[in-house]
């Protein structure tokens, strides 16, 4: 036989086996994406679990797959892996061989480094030939979310400024573990906190009861997290950092409270991803399942500016109508904010300052005496 049927010979027979893998390569091969926990906080470890199984007689030479995921994902590196990151997204390549009948399971490690919604929706898919040509390729659905919820820090970390809104006995009236009196008892309401219950009370009427507590001591929370940095700033907000910065401090801020049996709500000038242009405002209620809806809410909020701060308080002020304790989180005060700060507290309302940035003092302090500007700076720093 001379060497030219050799080729042609060989020619043919890679042809036949090419087109076999092109047409039916992917038949009985099915790729699998989740991850172990469907959210968490920003700053924790997870994995992402791929399961390739090739359920057919003929082998699979080589599978490679390649996904975008957002950069706030961080992959550590193993083996027949390969990321390369660019500002916003990453190109995350994996690569596999099976033999017939063959599952494999391999579990990426990774650091979950910025709150998001994450959505990884499709899976490119190749696959090559028995001498390594490139055969096919398919785009598979995977519809896998993430909720990576704000960082959580430690309530030490969270500066509270004394202003001419707040006084001592407002931030001691929040801030401390317990010092509230109790009037009497009244029936468990959803949300209560174990430590409230009079057992006493419960075995005589034989329904549960819990103590009764004065205003001072069942407070309503409402958290504002403003996302204007300044009083110019328009449309883009300047310093992202500073708005992710309010909502980790909002999220523990709300965890620690709803420990605590206080019922919290959420405010936010900007909006959720699926609500563009629509400010948030989530009531005050209590209990774990509306936590976790908080930090769904702060999982999907977009680092946007849709309303200023002095219109978004005076919505609140329409939308609210029994007294709260409102926090807000914000890089400035300016006269606007402190007209709407003083229509709050007109209604019942105390408001008191959580500050994003060092130095924030407000107007007025600003522009009052020397010895006063020295006075708030050293409550300021002494927070």
């Amino acid at each position: 036989m001379g060497i030219s049927w050799i080729l042609i010979i060989a020619g043919l027979v890679y042809l036949v086996q090419h087109t076999i893998f092109n047409r039916w390569g992917f038949r009985g091969l099915t790729i699998k994406r989740s991850f172990n926990t469907a959210h968490c906080h920003a700053g924790d470890r997870i994995e992402m679990i791929e399961t390739i199984q090739n359920r057919k007689l003929a082998p699979v030479p080589w599978l490679r797959l390649e996904s975008t995921i957002h950069a706030g994902l961080h992959f550590a590196k193993q083996s027949n892996l390969a990321v390369s990151s660019g500002a916003m997204f990453q190109n995350h390549r994996s690569l596999f061989s099976l033999m017939p009948y063959t599952r494999i399971v391999r579990r990426h490690q990774v650091y979950c480094a910025q709150r998001g919604w994450y959505k990884l929706e499709t899976v490119s898919a190749s696959i090559g030939d028995l001498v390594g040509m490139h055969a096919a390729t398919k785009s598979q659905r995977t519809d896998l979310e993430l909720l990576v919820y704000p960082r959580l820090v430690s309530r030490d970390d969270i500066p509270l400024l004394s202003s001419r809104w707040q006084g001592d006995v407002t931030v001691k009236r929040w801030i401390m573990p317990d010092p509230f009196l109790v009037s009497g008892v009244r029936e468990y309401r959803y949300g209560d906190t174990m430590n409230s219950i009079h057992w006493k009370a419960t075995a005589r009427s034989q329904r549960l009861q819990v103590y009764n507590r004065e205003f001072t001591a069942d407070p309503r929370l409402l958290i504002i997290v403003n996302t204007q940095i300044t009083a110019t700033m328009w449309d883009a907000v300047s310093d992202p950092e500073l708005v992710e910065k309010g909502l980790s401090y909002a999220a523990t801020l709300a965890e620690y409270a709803i420990s605590q049996g206080i019922p919290v709500g959420f405010g936010y000038n900007g909006s959720l991803a699926q609500q563009p242009g629509v400010t948030v405002h989530v009531p005050p209620a209590g209990g774990h399942p509306h936590l976790e809806y908080l930090f769904e809410t702060m999982a999907k909020l977009t680092v946007s500016y849709t309303r200023s701060c002095s219109d978004f308080l005076d919505e609140c002020t329409l939308q609210e109508g029994s007294a709260l304790d409102i926090i807000l989180l914000t890089a400035f005060v300016s006269d606007a904010i402190e007209d709407s700060i003083q229509r709050l507290e007109a209604q019942g309302h105390t408001v008191f300052i959580v500050p994003l940035q060092h130095g924030l003092l407000t107007l007025h302090e600003k522009e009052a005496s020397p010895s006063d500007v020295n006075t708030a700076s050293g409550a300021s720093s002494a927070s």
